[in-house]
């Protein structure tokens, strides 16, 4: 099962990036725990400067800007 983490304070693109996470593993069928970190001091274990982040399986694969969507589902069939 991946683990997806959204990195942020919970702003209008923190929760879009969490939103199109949910929505990708729905589409692809697959099992997937999305948890959202909203502690500042955790963003730095994962290199990300400015949010939204975007973590899989303990992986940087996004920082600072919304992916798009077919850009986020490449991530997760990525880290499969």
């Amino acid at each position: 099962m991946l683990t997806i983490k959204v990195l942020g304070s919970g702003c209008a693109n923190c929760k879009r990036v969490e939103q199109m996470a949910r929505k990708a593993v729905e589409q692809l069928g697959i099992e997937a725990e999305i948890i959202k970190v909203t502690d500042p001091s955790q963003y730095a274990d994962y290199g990300v400067l400015s949010t939204p982040g975007l973590v899989i399986n303990e992986k940087t694969v996004s920082s600072g800007r919304i992916p798009s969507f077919p850009e986020l589902t490449s991530f997760i069939t990525s880290a499969l």
